[in-house]
């Protein structure tokens, strides 16, 4: 079943208006839920809403409001903030663009969408502004409304479509220099130093592949139900030991001396192992039929 868009508006650079759909780039659906039961009887936890003058209250007699003052309060009806949006809320309003390393990651928010063109109309100024970003190494910075409320966005592309993560604004983040005073000066003699550099180029990653890295957490747990289920007895994994070295610099090497071990590793497994190239090629070849044999 195809995705379905969770907004729709457009993409808006100036006078250019690229009508465009958003699909939620985060997939749930690998997550493992767990319910609130109560321990002596396993049924579920409800929970109820109640008012302390006239007990239980249903959802329909339920509104919103902001404390003012001691015990004063507004109410407040969210779906009434559309009053105060002009009709181009309704877009993905880009400000600017920046290059691709200026904005830290730090800011993302954590919600991504995946923004495609919505319509014939769409394709074309989609694509030349996808392309134009690529060439230039920018990014983009935008207003939307998203879930009924204003949002910081950075549209950038990724790989043939242009992605949309909303960020946290500057003064939602506690600043740094918060936590850089806790840091005390440290003297670093330039062997260590290098010792440091070493164990960093011999850990690079050649290959990198990231769908090879996969929710442990989810995989445990879905272990741990299955054993649950089954009725089988919970083993402690042993925990593998770590040599006791109290020594900075024989750390450094021993790590050093590990890390170019298995980067030889690699690079012996990478050489015998059979290019896709290759793989390709004779996967095609076993797919021809074999020659008839003459008879007679």
């Amino acid at each position: 079943m195809a995705p379905r868009s969770s907004w729709k508006g457009f993409l808006k650079l100036s006078l250019i208006s690229v009508p465009v759909k958003a699909f939620t780039a985060n997939n749930t659906s690998e997550d493992i839920r767990l319910n609130q039961l109560h321990s002596p009887c396993n049924s579920r936890i409800k929970y109820r809403k109640v008012c302390p003058e006239h007990g239980e209250v249903t959802s329909d007699e339920i509104v919103s409001g902001y404390e003012y003052t001691k015990d004063q309060y507004v109410i407040i009806d969210t779906s009434e903030l559309d009053k105060l949006r002009p009709e181009s809320d309704k877009a993905v309003r880009i400000e600017g663009f920046v290059k691709t390393d200026e904005l830290d990651p730090l800011y993302h928010a954590g919600k991504t969408y995946f923004l495609l063109p919505d319509g014939v109309a769409g394709g074309k100024p989609y694509a030349l502004l996808h392309k134009g970003m690529t060439d230039a190494d920018v990014n983009a910075l935008a207003q939307v409304v998203v879930a009924g409320r204003e949002q910081l966005v950075l549209v950038r592309p990724h790989g043939q479509l242009l992605a949309m993560t909303v960020l946290h604004v500057a003064k939602k983040m506690k600043r740094v220099d918060m936590f850089e005073e806790e840091l005390s000066d440290q003297k670093m003699t330039a062997e260590e130093q290098k010792l440091t550099d070493t164990l960093i180029e011999a850990s690079l990653i050649d290959e990198f592949d990231f769908t090879a890295y996969t929710d442990t957490y989810v995989e445990r747990l879905g272990e741990l139900i299955q054993l649950k289920v089954d009725g089988q007895e919970i083993v402690e994994a042993p925990d593998r030991e770590e040599p006791k070295i109290i020594n900075l610099m024989d750390a450094l090497k021993k790590s050093v001396a590990e890390a170019q071990s298995e980067s030889r590793r690699k690079m012996a497994a990478s050489v015998t192992k059979p290019s896709k190239k290759k793989t390709a090629r004779k996967k095609a070849a076993t797919k021809k039929k074999a020659p008839r044999r003459k008879t007679g």
